[in-house]
C-alpha cells in the first residue's frame, strides 16, 4: 500500500512543481508552466481543473505580456480539459479578463480563443454566458474591452433569440459611434463579417447606416477600414441596392483627401470588382480605376498599377477589349514614363499579362 502511495505521489510531484512555477518570480519559469497547462489539467482531472485551476488562472492575470499571450492561446484549446462543451463556459472568465488588457496582441489572441470556443457553447449557454460577456465588454469603461467586443458579435449573433439579436445590433451601433477612434476602427474592421451574420432586412435597416457613418468618419484610419467592409457588404446585396447604397461611398473613397484611403481602394479594387459585378464595374469602377492610375500619390498609382492585369482579366468579355483600349491603356501608357521607380516596377510586373487578353493584333 505504501509503495503505491509513493508512486502516486511521485506522479503528482512534477505537477506540484509546475503549479509552483505558475507562481514563480522568474518569467521564463511561469511561461514554461503556462505552456504545459494541459499537462497540469490532465493530472488534476476535469473537476479540479474547473474548480481550482481556472479560478487560479483568472485571479493571476496581472503578468508579463508574453505569459498572458501564451495563456490566451492555451485557453482556446482547453475545452476537453474542463469536461467538454457542457462546461466550456468555465473558460470565459479568464478569457474575458485577457480581452481587456492593455497589450493588443494579448487581447487579439483572447478574442481569437473566445471565437474558437463560441461554437462549442449550447444555445442555452450562449445566451446565459457568452452574450452577457459580449455585453460587458461592449459596455466596459476602458476602450480595450470595447475594441475586443467588436470581434465577438458575428460568432454569437446567429445562435441567439430575436430579442438578444436586437440588443446585439444596438450595441454594435453604439460601438460604431464610440468616442474613441480605436473602438470605431475595431468596429469598422468587423462590420463586414457582422453584416454576413445579420438577416437581409436588418442589413439594410441597421448595418448599412452604421457602415455609411464609418465611411464618413473624421479619422482616415476608420474610413480606410470602411473600404474593406464595402467589399463584404456589396457581395451581400443585389446590384441595384449596391449601386444605390454602396457605390456612392466607394466613389467618394476613391477621391478621399487622405491618400491612405485611396490606397486602400486601389488595393481592394479587384475584390470590389468581383463583389459588384460586371455592370457596375463598367459604369462606376472603370472611371474610378482611371483616376487611381493617375493619382497624385505614387503609392496609390503603384497599388492601382499592380491590379491592372487582374482588373482587365475580370472585365465582361463582351466589352473587355473596348474598355481596355479606350479607358485603361491610355492611363497605363502614361505610367510607363512615371517618375517614380515603384510605380514603373509595379507596372512592369503585370503589363505583359495584358497581351494575351488583347491578342496579337493589338
Amino acid at each position: 500500500m505504501a509503495a503505491s502511495d509513493t508512486a502516486s505521489d511521485d506522479s503528482l510531484y512534477p505537477i506540484a512543481v509546475l503549479i509552483d512555477e505558475l507562481r514563480n518570480e522568474d518569467v521564463q519559469l511561469r511561461l514554461n508552466s503556462i505552456k504545459k497547462l494541459s499537462t497540469i489539467a490532465l493530472a488534476l482531472g476535469v473537476e479540479r481543473t474547473r474548480s481550482e485551476l481556472i479560478p487560479f488562472l483568472t485571479d493571476t492575470i496581472y503578468d508579463e505580456d508574453e505569459v498572458l499571450l501564451a495563456l490566451a492561446e492555451q485557453l482556446g484549446n482547453f475545452t476537453p480539459f474542463v469536461g467538454g462543451s457542457e462546461f466550456v463556459h468555465c473558460l470565459l472568465p479568464p478569457l474575458e479578463s485577457l480581452a481587456t488588457v492593455e497589450e493588443t496582441v494579448v487581447r487579439d489572441k483572447a478574442v481569437e480563443s473566445l471565437r474558437a470556443i463560441a461554437a462549442q457553447h449550447s444555445i442555452t449557454d450562449m445566451e446565459s454566458h457568452f452574450v452577457p460577456l459580449v455585453k460587458r465588454l461592449a459596455g466596459g469603461d476602458w476602450f480595450t474591452s470595447r475594441t475586443s467586443a467588436c470581434g465577438l458579435f458575428s460568432v454569437c449573433y446567429p445562435r441567439v433569440s430575436v430579442t438578444l439579436k436586437t440588443e446585439l445590433r444596438l450595441q454594435f451601433r453604439n460601438l460604431c459611434g464610440d468616442d474613441t477612434p480605436m473602438v470605431r476602427r475595431a468596429a469598422a474592421s468587423k462590420i463586414g463579417e457582422f453584416a454576413k451574420a445579420v438577416e437581409v432586412e436588418h442589413l439594410k435597416a441597421d448595418i448599412i447606416p452604421m457602415f455609411l457613418n464609418l465611411a464618413q468618419d473624421e479619422q482616415d484610419s476608420v474610413r480606410l477600414l470602411a473600404v474593406e467592409a464595402s467589399v463584404a457588404i456589396a457581395g451581400l446585396l443585389p446590384s441595384e441596392d449596391t449601386e444605390q447604397l454602396i457605390m456612392p461611398t466607394v466613389r467618394q473613397a476613391a477621391e478621399d483627401k487622405s491618400w491612405r484611403v485611396r490606397y486602400m481602394v486601389a488595393d481592394k479594387f479587384t475584390e470590389l470588382q468581383t463583389a459588384v459585378g460586371p455592370e457596375i464595374t463598367k459604369t462606376d469602377l472603370v472611371p474610378a480605376f482611371q483616376s487611381l492610375l493617375k493619382d497624385c500619390e505614387a503609392e496609390v498609382r503603384a497599388a492601382a498599377a499592380n491590379k491592372v492585369k487582374e482588373f482587365c482579366q475580370n472585365l465582361d468579355p463582351a466589352v473587355r477589349e473596348n474598355l481596355i483600349m479606350t479607358n485603361i491603356l491610355p492611363s497605363v501608357k502614361e505610367l510607363v514614363s512615371d517618375a517614380n521607380q515603384h510605380v514603373k516596377s509595379a507596372l512592369a510586373s503585370v503589363v505583359m499579362g495584358l497581351s494575351p487578353i488583347l491578342g496579337k493584333d493589338k
